[in-house]
């Protein structure tokens, strides 16, 4: 019974930009950046966490993980557990270990070698929104998205070898005074990159396996600047293409994720044998060198979700989504929303978990009440746990408001109603090209609810979007 990956996850939020477009709109400036391909933008109300939890959604087949590690540089909360919430987001129970790793992008590769040599079941989840200069290269270079690995027995990829090398090597930094990512000149970073981390952990980890790199089928290189894995397949004459770059110019560098959506890439192009390689990169390598025993779950679909989306082609719309501009929005805007956290106590829960009740008379209600809203009965009862958030759902009524404020108009709501008879009020996100319709079947997506920049807090709730998402090739 082989240990070691058994599932993997991913997330791409829907708008993606056309690099193209944004440069000719700041040609004026001659200012460099990428031209090549889109960047994957995500909402206003998406944040590393919210996208963490959707990457990590199919990978509950096996039960509930012994522990739930996230991933991230650009997480919300300094002193709060992502992983904690991210715990109730999912619905496991609070017996759940659950850790953060921060402060590098290869936080997920090192969380996920600890996950396999600890022999345990655990899922690595990581997500990314990061902040950026209007104008940068980062900007247009970076992407929004997720990244998720379930570890345990009978695995599809077994752990074969591995290194890592801790070296600090300031290739770019960001910091609470400098919270946008600083980059040092690219030539100085690739060539100390390849000749004293990359190719040395790589070596290592291929003799840790018993195979020279040669052998290696696929790659999943996260690349500190562009072309870097070219150097170093030619140093160590290693064939393997490198699927994160295909993550990077369909999507961006999704920081601590990016390692992880590659290695989703390579699995679903690798056949049973083929040795694979995933490579973190951050302060340091971790090099994981894995044997495909059987096709990976969940990894066909992270190809699939790379490939669909909505283009976007309005970069002051790009600002506004990246929190680059801040834009008068009149007095509709002004008020402010506090969460108290006696509340949360009571019903955070059971909010972000998306879990209603249903009564002894088998009516499904959200939110849960002592005394049950079915008017067929007349006295209180406790309701038994259903959780609504992986169930599909009919749009009964929509409206688009655009006197309503919100950060991305229009404001699309309405009610919709769940095959079990449940009817929520709810949000409508990932709006399609006609708008939303009644008699729509639509499913859940974890989102920001409200968020309150005075206090530093924002709470998390469900939203309703459309099942399936346009091909990029389609618009």
């Amino acid at each position: 019974m082989a240990h070691g990956i058994t599932a993997v996850g991913g997330y791409l939020p829907l708008l993606r930009l056309d690099r193209k477009a944004v440069a000719r709109e700041l040609s004026w400036s001659g200012l460099p950046m990428p031209r090549a391909g889109t960047r994957a933008v995500a909402g206003w109300d998406e944040d590393s966490l919210t996208m963490a939890v959707e990457a990590a959604r199919g990978l509950m087949a096996d039960g509930p993980p012994a522990a739930l590690r996230f991933a991230s540089t650009s997480a919300y909360f300094t002193d709060r557990a992502q992983s904690a919430i991210a715990v109730d987001a999912l619905a496991l129970p609070r017996s759940t270990r659950s850790t953060d790793a921060a402060n590098s992008r290869r936080a997920a590769t090192g969380a996920l070698l600890d996950a396999l040599l600890g022999q345990a079941s655990e899922i690595v989840t990581a997500g990314e929104k990061r902040q950026t200069q209007a104008g940068s290269a980062a900007q247009l270079a970076f992407g929004d998205g997720a990244s998720a690995v379930r570890t345990g027995p009978d695995a599809a990829a077994r752990l074969a070898g591995h290194a890592t090398l801790s070296h600090d090597l300031v290739d770019r930094y960001a910091s609470q005074d400098h919270p946008a990512s600083y980059a040092y000149e690219e030539r100085f970073v690739r060539d100390v990159a390849v000749a004293e981390l990359l190719v040395p952990a790589i070596k290592a980890a291929c003799a840790d396996a018993g195979i020279a790199p040669s052998a290696l089928a696929h790659a999943a290189c996260a690349e500190p600047v562009a072309a870097t894995w070219k150097a170093v397949a030619r140093a160590l004459g290693c064939p393997a293409s490198n699927h994160c770059e295909s993550v990077t110019a369909q999507a961006g560098d999704l920081g601590a994720a990016h390692a992880l959506y590659g290695l989703g890439l390579a699995f679903a192009a690798a056949q049973p044998g083929d040795f694979v390689l995933l490579v973190g990169f951050g302060s340091g390598v971790d090099a994981l060198v894995f044997e495909v025993l059987a096709p990976v779950p969940g990894a066909v679909d992270m190809a699939a979700g790379l490939a669909a989306g909505q283009p976007l082609t309005s970069y002051s719309r790009f600002l506004n989504l990246a929190g680059s501009v801040d834009l008068d929005w009149g007095m509709r805007s002004e008020f402010e929303q506090k969460a108290q956290a006696t509340v949360l106590e009571r019903i955070g829960r059971d909010m972000i978990g998306f879990v209603g009740g249903r009564d002894s008379l088998g009516n499904v209600q959200f939110p849960k009440s002592p005394m049950p809203v079915n008017p067929a009965l007349d006295k209180p009862e406790v309701l038994e746990d259903v959780r609504l958030a992986e169930l599909e759902a009919t749009i009964v009524s929509v409206t688009a408001d655009r006197l309503n404020y919100t950060p991305d108009p229009p404001f699309d709501f309405g009610l919709v109603q769940f095959d079990n008879g449940a009817r929520v009020l709810m949000e409508m996100v990932d709006r399609p090209d006609g708008g939303f319709a009644v008699g729509q079947r639509v499913r859940m997506r974890l989102r920001i609810k409200s968020q309150n920049p005075r206090l530093g807090f924002r709470t998390y709730f469900w939203k309703a979007a459309p099942l399936a998402r346009p091909q990029l090739g389609e618009a």
